[in-house]
């Protein structure tokens, strides 16, 4: 599964939750249902990134970035599980 198709399924999820149509979040952002029934389900070919900022702040997620080198290591995951 790629980061997109998760992005989606998050999406659709966090919109259920709120109880919200596909047509409510779609029209407060400027696009079609079908746009974003297709990003929900991970058949979107692209979308642009200031569609997927604007879709988390309409649905109340925040989206951020990390660098995929600052992975912890088996020995921090080990210590962060020892602390729960």
């Amino acid at each position: 599964m790629s980061d997109m198709q998760e992005l989606g399924e998050l999406l659709h999820a966090r919109r259920k939750a709120l109880g919200l149509s596909q047509q409510q979040v779609a029209g407060c952002n400027g696009m079609s249902r079908v746009t974003l029934s297709r990003f929900e389900n991970g058949i979107l070919p692209e979308i642009g990134i200031r569609k997927v900022m604007a879709l988390c702040a309409t649905l109340g997620l925040e989206l951020s970035v990390k660098d995929a080198a600052q992975r912890p290591t088996l020995r921090d995951l080990v210590a962060e599980r020892g602390r729960d």
